[in-house]
């Protein structure tokens, strides 16, 4: 059966700079306790990894929903031994759950646009940070992701998928009522006050103007997350065939190399 994972997108040499300067824009050193919040295939784990190695008493606990992600990742840092990691099976929300004692840092990345209830994950995120902890996370999934001079590539994309899909397969998407997560986005602003809310102080927001190649999103279009997003209630495999298809097809039309992501990056303290 074929693998729907995030794996592959997750090794774009654009996305592994994206966040390892989220990383270093971060203050973590040897010795510190870090969570790092679906942490998917452990590609995240291995940057902060590489910032705090070297102290015997250093900790990742690495937490995410899938299984198969997680043996991933364990079998990717299986070598490691100058760091603790554990590795933990769990949706992120019960946070202060899963994680007993107070850290120093907490990562999420591209990932916050899945919590429904942000409120009450921010308030998780602030009782599990000792005083002077980090909050970091990035996402594109944000109001303001999308570059306006972008939009139409996008509709052009839906356009010609979903044409295809017919065409090819007899099938359509379909219809949901309730949008989905990753769609429910807030604006940078919005983000701030969340976080302040919760004595979680913004010392760094950055946007990062990301210009992303054909084969981003065909690896994205392999990421069963996206696909259900784009193409609610459609076979995977069929789904992504067609997304795959027509987005370099698009990219051919409109004669381009790259087309422009926003990610938002924020550090956050509690104080």
């Amino acid at each position: 059966m074929k693998e729907f994972s995030y794996q592959k997108f997750s090794k774009n040499d654009f996305y592994e700079k994206l966040n390892s300067r989220l990383v270093d824009m971060s203050n973590i050193e040897p010795g510190h306790h870090v969570v790092d919040l679906a942490c998917g295939t452990g590609s995240v784990t291995q940057l902060i990894l590489t910032r705090i190695r070297g102290a015997k008493e250093s900790v990742i606990i690495a937490i995410d929903n899938s299984s198969i992600s997680l043996k991933q990742a364990m079998e990717e840092l299986k070598d490691v031994k100058d760091a603790a990691i554990k590795f933990i099976q769990s949706h992120v929300e019960p946070l202060s759950e899963i994680v007993k004692d107070s850290v120093d840092a907490i990562f999420f990345c591209n990932a916050i646009h899945y919590v429904s209830d942000k409120n009450s994950f921010i308030i998780e995120v602030s009782k599990t940070l000792k005083t002077g902890g980090q909050f970091v996370f990035n996402t594109s999934f944000f109001d303001g992701g999308q570059p306006p001079e972008t939009l139409s590539f996008y509709r052009k994309w839906m356009l010609k998928s979903r044409r295809l899909l017919r065409n090819k397969y007899g099938l359509s998407v379909q219809r949901v009522d309730n949008k989905v997560e990753s769609r429910k986005h807030l604006n940078p602003e919005e983000y701030r006050n969340l976080l302040e809310l919760h004595n979680l102080r913004v010392v760094k927001q950055e946007i990062d103007k990301i210009p992303v190649p054909v084969e981003g999103w065909e690896d994205i279009s392999q990421f069963e997350d996206f696909i259900s997003g784009t193409m609610p209630g459609v076979p995977l495999e069929k789904a992504s065939d067609v997304l795959k298809e027509t987005v370099r097809e698009i990219y051919d039309e409109m004669g381009i190399k790259y087309l422009t992501r926003n990610w938002l990056a924020v550090v956050s303290v509690k104080i």
